[in-house]
């Protein structure tokens, strides 16, 4: 099995809980700046808060912030599974379901749901403060070439 101790970046994920997402390995992750709220191998729970430039002119959560969301949790979902290789998005599926306002708070979960030697599928479901779906995204990644860090 693979626990905490034997996975450190499930480790690392458990241990930054209930904190903003700053010292997340993806540069776009920092932006998004998430607050972890769960960590467990293969599921990631996170959330965000709606700021201005997340979204469009109507200040509604913007098509492709919700992307963003929905993909960087979906990579770091990956991570948990302590992989000797890093994974790369070979596509991802989106329905925008209900608007989310600019200062609202949404929660995403991310989930994987197969894990292959050389394809995950995931899936990443945001989810409004009244419950409402948002956007909820599937993803297949693929195993890359490149070596991930210790």
């Amino acid at each position: 099995m693979n626990t905490p101790s034997t996975n450190p970046r499930l480790a690392f994920f458990q241990s930054v809980l209930g904190q903003e997402m700053s010292r997340s390995p993806s540069p776009l992750g920092r932006w998004l700046n998430g607050t972890l709220r769960a960590a467990e191998y293969g599921q990631l729970t996170a959330d965000y808060r709606i700021r201005e430039e997340m979204c469009n002119p109507m200040q509604i959560l913007h098509g492709g912030a919700a992307a963003a969301i929905l993909d960087d949790l979906i990579g770091a979902t990956v991570f948990t599974l302590g992989r000797e290789y890093a994974y790369t998005s070979i596509n991802l599926t989106i329905d925008f379901l209900h608007a989310a306002r600019m200062g609202e708070v949404i929660t995403a979960t991310a989930r994987i749901v197969r894990e292959g030697k050389n394809i995950i599928h995931a899936e990443c479901l945001i989810t409004g403060a009244d419950g409402k779906i948002v956007a909820k995204a599937a993803s297949n990644l693929m195993q890359t070439s490149v070596k991930l860090p210790g």
